[in-house]
Order: C-alpha cells, then sequence, then structure tokens
C-alpha cells in the first residue's frame, strides 16, 4: 500500500501535538509565588523558572519544526514527482 500523502499528513498532526504539548510544559517551568507585605517589606510575586520543563518545551518547538520542514519536503517531492510523469493519465 502506497499513499504517499499520508507521511505530511502525519507530521502535520505531530507538530500540532508537539506545539500542545510544549504550551503544557512552558505553564509547568513558570511557577509564581505571592509574598504578602509586613511590617517592613511591600508585597512581592516571586517567578521561579524550572529548566527541566522548559528545556523540554523547547525541543518539543524544535521537533515541531522539524516535523513541519518534512511535510513541506515530502509534499513538495511529491508535487515534483506528479508534475514529471509523462501521459494523459499519469503514466
Amino acid at each position: 500500500m502506497n499513499r504517499p500523502h499520508v507521511v505530511p499528513v502525519v507530521d502535520l498532526a505531530v507538530a500540532v501535538l508537539a506545539i500542545g504539548l510544549a504550551a503544557l510544559c512552558w505553564a509547568q517551568g513558570l511557577q509564581t509565588t505571592d509574598l504578602p507585605a509586613t511590617a517592613d517589606y511591600p508585597a512581592y510575586t516571586a517567578t521561579r523558572y524550572v529548566a527541566p520543563w522548559l528545556f523540554l518545551a523547547g525541543v518539543l518547538v524544535t521537533g515541531a519544526g522539524l516535523a513541519v520542514v518534512d511535510a513541506a519536503a515530502r509534499t513538495l517531492r511529491l508535487g515534483r514527482a506528479r508534475a514529471g510523469r509523462v501521459g494523459p493519465a499519469g503514466r
């Protein structure tokens, strides 16, 4: 079964899934803590960056980009192959 149009669609689906997971990982990588005001100090919001979650988000975005580039290359290669065929029936 030769279906060359399926692989680019799967690549794009993987890219969308990876971007969604990257957004979730990024949200986990930023943790904020609200500190109330005391007698001598004003209220303060501290932000903590959790490196493993942010690194995973970066890896997922990179993988999504590679999947999109692969889908585009396969689609262009498929279009060139169809354009190069001779005859009215594409044979």
